[in-house]
């Protein structure tokens, strides 16, 4: 019978196993850090008169109040360009064609991300970046471009995508349970370099203390 599947001779309805829920990106939950980085710039929208005494007290009053990160996001729209807001939450495919495009700062790293680099480069610094799930995917199509990611201590980079006549770089260092960034797609004459943040001189004797005996 069409949508039943048989075990030992019992009939069982077939049910789909539901998908994993995923959290929209605009109701990820705001840390007191995201709160602190959304009050700057307000504050210093009273400092150089773009607000008035009344508009920072409400909006700061808004901003402590904020429980997720979109209700932060619409509290400095008009105060700062796109690229310079304290907290981006935007899902929307990333593009370079024939020039460049540099993704920084506090930012939502959506499940899937579709990425175009057509003659052009495409950087992701993900130091300060917020994952939507522990697993990410860039949904990528490079056709004679770059993709350029700085990548935290403990997240993994793996590249699945098919390529042609392209390199692949990746020095990461990963933790075992640490969250992956997936780099899927389809790269023809192109490069992808994955790279963990130079350590400190600091860091580095710790690690070479940790290894010895």
């Amino acid at each position: 019978m069409a949508g039943e599947r048989y075990r030992l001779g019992v009939e069982v309805p077939w049910r789909p196993v539901p998908a994993e829920p995923v959290t929209r990106v605009h109701d990820l939950r705001a840390s007191d850090a995201d709160r602190e980085r959304v009050a700057q710039v307000l504050s210093e929208a009273l400092a150089d008169g773009r607000l008035t005494i009344e508009e920072h007290a409400e909006r700061t009053s808004l901003v402590y109040s904020a429980r997720t990160l979109g209700e932060l996001t619409g509290l400095t729209g008009d105060l700062t360009p796109a690229e310079a807001q304290p907290i981006l939450v935007d899902d929307r495919p990333l593009q370079a064609t024939f020039g460049s495009l540099r993704r920084e700062g506090r930012w939502v790293m959506p499940v899937r991300l579709p990425l175009l680099a057509l003659f052009g480069t495409v950087e992701l610094d993900l130091r300060e970046a917020i994952l939507q799930r522990r697993h990410v995917v860039l949904d990528s199509l490079v056709l004679c471009g770059r993709i350029r990611l700085l990548v935290p201590d403990g997240v993994r980079v793996d590249v699945t995508g098919r390529s042609i006549l392209s390199t692949r770089e990746v020095r990461v260092r990963p933790a075992d349970d640490g969250p992956t960034v997936e780099i899927s797609g389809r790269m023809v004459l192109g490069s992808v370099r994955a790279r963990a943040p130079r350590r400190t001189l600091r860091e580095r004797m710790r690690g070479r203390l940790r290894k010895e005996p």
